[in-house]
């Protein structure tokens, strides 16, 4: 790991990052960061999709 990525904090809490846990500084900030991404908390920029859109393109 850089030196540069090394002093960037955990995007979860702000505190130095552990290199076990990269980006994160521990298995708890890791596993809320997943759990962001599973419940729709993060979501990319785009025009709204209508689920039944998707599931025709199929």
């Amino acid at each position: 790991m850089s030196d540069a990525a090394r002093h960037k904090p955990c995007p979860i809490c702000r505190k130095p990052q552990v290199k076990e846990f990269a980006p994160f500084c521990s298995a708890r900030c890791r596993d809320r960061d997943l759990a962001r991404w599973l419940n729709d908390g993060y979501a990319l920029p785009g025009p709204p999709v209508d689920p039944e859109d998707i599931a025709r393109e199929e």
